[in-house]
């Protein structure tokens, strides 16, 4: 029943996006019967979704152009940029794979790879790879668990990180901001920000598209960045720019 009125609950409020073009999260959670902290989640999921973008107090359509992209496309968006990504980590790498759909588009090309050994913060991600024939060893954070990004955060997951050092750490970001780096809404930062420390190459994984997204929070600064892995929509001027940075772009 719950997970049913969960996804009532969500269609209603694509709905009234679609028909009033802004949504407040106030204003839903009065209308829903439901609490802001759910509504909140929500429109992460939805976002997480490529349905909508949040913003401070509530949800705006995506642009148009990026509305008018249907999941399919951008799930084989997501594949190709997995894909291409994969061919960056080498058989007995040390990695460390985020929590997040973009980064998920890895695990299907990790079956071929020897001797991998992977610190995550998602569950997800770890039960995935433990369904893997090659059997990589899986790490986990621990910490706290964080209901927004469905992964572990905290003092703990980042002391554990601490106490390794990988080759690679593979993350995604909600945004692009072509002048300062990764963006995003979580005030959660910190744990991103120290697996770029453990790690000798950092690789954002995420779609051109989110270039548009206007998001207040910077993550990880582009000098922080070794490699971005994004699609072949990425306008020629924002890949000069991004890699006046330092950044090497790969485009799938």
């Amino acid at each position: 029943m719950q997970k049913r009125n969960t996804q009532q609950r969500r269609r209603t409020i694509i709905e009234r996006l679609n028909k009033f073009g802004e949504v407040a999260v106030d204003v839903l959670a009065k209308d829903l019967q439901t609490s802001e902290v759910t509504i909140r989640k929500d429109l992460a999921e939805l976002e997480n979704s490529g349905l909508l973008l949040r913003k401070y107090g509530g949800a705006v359509p995506l642009p148009s152009e990026s509305s008018e992209l249907s999941s399919e496309k951008l799930s084989l968006r997501k594949q190709a940029i997995g894909k291409l990504a994969a061919t960056l980590i080498h058989d007995h790498n040390r990695i460390i794979i985020d929590g997040g759909s973009t980064t998920s588009a890895l695990l299907p090309c990790l079956s071929q790879k020897l001797g991998l050994v992977v610190m995550t913060n998602s569950l997800h991600v770890a039960n995935s790879l433990l369904e893997i024939e090659n059997e990589p060893q899986v790490l986990m954070t621990g910490g706290t668990w964080d209901a927004q990004s469905h992964s572990f955060q905290g003092q703990m997951a980042q002391n554990t990180l601490q106490a390794y050092n990988f080759d690679q750490a593979f993350v995604g970001a909600a945004g692009l901001d072509i002048e300062r780096g990764t963006t995003t809404f979580n005030e959660l930062i910190s744990l991103t920000r120290t697996m770029a420390e453990v790690s000798k190459s950092l690789v954002v994984m995420a779609e051109a598209e989110k270039l548009e997204r206007k998001i207040p929070n910077i993550e990880l600064p582009w000098e922080v960045i070794s490699v971005l892995v994004t699609d072949k929509s990425l306008p020629d001027e924002a890949r000069a720019r991004i890699e006046g940075h330092g950044v090497k772009v790969l485009c799938a």
